[in-house]
């Protein structure tokens, strides 16, 4: 019962230690957000800011109706002017140019919530940390940089709601290795943006959560779908129950 005990909790500890053995920084909780005007946020903020270099290449403009929004509202603020609504959403960077630019071409963004799941654990949390750990670096090409992501290709996109930061690094000696490691301590505003802290984060969520509904528009229909089932199967289950014992009753 011991060993048992002893593999259970190492099975649960696994994944933990997996991931703090890989030295990544911590990634901080995304925010819930399914109501309708956080989506719809979220997807303005999505084409003004992420569709210059990204392609949803599986998703349609007109798909946003789920979310609340009318195609006339499709039209008047989340097209730009040689689209239609039930166009593609995809970038007019071309992959070569995104590679010449960045080294790099811009992945597409239609289940990138799901691509980061099975990487980092958690897609909205892995991406709702990245896009808030950004820094001013004068070393990288882009002049940016990122904790979640050191040396990362691309720009910081949100710095203009966000401001500019700095990030402040100590150095310390590892109390296991000896080895002098890298701490990363806070982040210092150098420029104001146009959003607080705290509003900057909510749009973040906002972001991240419309990004989460694109990679499965459905998924709030089957999540509906899934509770009609489950009450259906439990009336079911009670009328089966009730009919075996009427069958058994005459059976004796």
């Amino acid at each position: 019962m011991k060993f048992l005990k002893k593999m259970i909790a190492a099975l649960v500890l696994l994944p933990s230690l997996a991931m703090a053995s890989e030295g990544g920084f911590p990634l901080d909780h995304a925010p819930e957000r399914t109501d309708l005007a956080s989506l719809q946020n979220g997807a303005k903020l999505f084409v003004n800011y992420c569709l210059n270099c990204h392609s949803a290449s599986a998703m349609r403009y007109n798909r946003m109706r789920d979310i609340g929004l009318s195609e006339d509202q499709i039209k008047a603020n989340l097209l730009f002017t040689t689209d239609k609504v039930g166009d593609l959403m995809k970038s007019a960077m071309t992959p070569a140019d995104g590679k010449a630019w960045f080294g790099a071409a811009p992945p597409d963004l239609s289940v990138i919530t799901r691509a980061k799941a099975s990487e980092a654990g958690s897609g909205p949390d892995y991406i709702y940390t990245y896009l808030r750990t950004y820094y001013a670096d004068s070393t990288r090409p882009t002049g940016w940089n990122n904790l979640v992501y050191p040396n990362v290709a691309m720009p910081h996109v949100l710095w203009e709601l966000q401001g500019v930061r700095n990030a402040k690094f100590v150095e310390e000696k590892d109390a296991h290795s000896g080895e002098t490691v890298h701490k990363f301590v806070g982040f210092e505003q150098v420029k104001p943006g146009k959003l607080s802290a705290l509003d900057y984060d909510a749009a973040v969520a906002d972001l991240v959560a419309y990004m989460n509904w694109m990679s499965e528009p459905a998924q709030n229909t089957r999540r509906q779908l899934g509770v009609w089932v489950l009450l259906f199967l439990g009336i079911l289950l009670v009328l089966v129950w009730r009919l075996s014992a009427s069958y058994w009753r005459e059976v004796k």
